[in-house]
């Protein structure tokens, strides 16, 4: 068995890190249009808006995590996001999903005292759901997630 690393990507790493985020849209079903240039610039510099994490054996991408950072005030404390979670094909089944997440607590820890996970699922996933039930995530029953983006945003801010 290959040995596997997990590590925080970097600048060299963004083609690795869009590959796998590529390859998670296209297992969702999902449009993707964050490319490198977009990854570059939100995720490098003084204040980047995400970590990404890659997990990789002998050379080959085995798994990516997105993750950034979160307040919560009904918790009291600095949490983590992980936008995005995606293992390769091959490596599913062996707990390398587990270790990203793992790695993204760490991360986390490390970087803003995050006391906790947060993620969200599509409904329609039930492989992913079962696999964050059993690692033991709880759905927020409470909660709706909602975005503002387009007009709606820019007429929030007050432009026409």
């Amino acid at each position: 068995m290959a040995i596997l690393r997990i590590r925080r990507a970097g600048a060299d790493d963004l083609g690795a890190l869009d590959a796998g985020l590529r390859a998670l849209s296209a297992d969702l079903g999902h449009d993707h249009r964050a490319g490198i240039a977009a990854l570059a610039e939100a995720g490098l510099g003084e204040h980047p808006a995400f970590i990404g994490l890659l997990a990789e054996a002998e050379g080959e991408l085995a798994g990516v995590a997105l993750l950034s950072p979160l307040f919560s005030t009904t918790r009291g404390a600095a949490g983590v996001h992980v936008s995005d979670l995606w293992v390769a094909e091959g490596w599913r089944g062996q707990g390398l999903g587990a270790r990203l997440l793992a790695a993204a607590r760490d991360e986390g820890r490390a970087r803003w005292g995050a006391g906790f996970l947060r993620l969200g699922v599509a409904t329609d996933n039930a492989r992913a759901r079962a696999f964050y039930d059993r690692l033991g995530f709880t759905p927020m029953t409470d909660e709706t997630m909602m975005t503002l983006t387009g007009a709606p945003l820019a007429a929030l801010e007050g432009d026409p």
